[in-house]
């Protein structure tokens, strides 16, 4: 698969390669993955939204340990997959599955208590634009994720500069702190080059 077709189908997954491509996300991912959702501490009284679930490998830990989720993504296909898989979890009022972007996200003020982001900040038109939007619909104390791969090693893996964006932590946590949230950044246990940033809602 060309590499190009790869970073378009990572930024925006569709059809039968979409599909494929989530597939190995899950797989390849499923260590920052499982770590972004441990330090988000998921409880029982939890209202969770993740945006840009993708194939979705955090939604059963997120219903498991959590009240509610909402999964926010830009891809109709990852919404009506999602929609169909946790369908009896749709149906108790537990689960919805919304198209939407970062930059505005489908969902009401102070509406959730955490919020989970893995792999997407590459693809944002603004970093200062999403962490506002965290802000506005997480209520006063909650905490947001955000799990990426920064700069100097996203750098070494030649994705296309006009679908990624690569990041530094300094940027997420001056635009993060900009919005309203104090950040600690949590490095990855294994040495592996992805980290998690914890944002807490002042």
């Amino acid at each position: 698969m060309a590499p190009r077709l790869i970073a378009r189908q990572l930024s925006w997954p569709t059809g039968i390669v979409g599909w494929l491509v989530r597939l190995g996300m899950n797989r390849g991912n499923a260590r920052v993955n499982a770590f972004a959702v441990d330090r988000l501490g998921p409880q029982s009284t939890d209202a969770i939204v993740e945006v840009g679930f993708g194939g979705g490998p955090n939604l059963r830990r997120l219903l498991d340990r959590s009240a509610s989720v909402v999964g926010i993504d830009r891809s109709a296909d990852v919404v009506a997959a999602a929609t169909k898989t946790f369908a009896a979890e749709c149906a108790q009022g537990r689960a919805r599955f919304l198209l939407g972007d970062v930059g505005r996200l489908p969902i009401d003020d102070a509406s959730c208590t955490k919020a989970l982001t893995v792999h997407t900040v590459y693809f944002w038109r603004s970093l200062e634009q999403g962490f506002d939007e965290f802000i506005r619909v997480l209520r006063p104390g909650g905490l947001l994720a955000v799990g990426f791969v920064p700069r100097e090693h996203m750098e070494t893996m030649g994705m296309p500069p006009d679908i990624f964006t690569t990041r530094t932590p300094g940027e997420l946590r001056e635009a993060a702190a900009a919005a309203g949230f104090s950040v600690d950044i949590c490095q990855s246990p294994s040495g592996a080059p992805w980290i998690v940033a914890l944002c807490r809602k002042q």
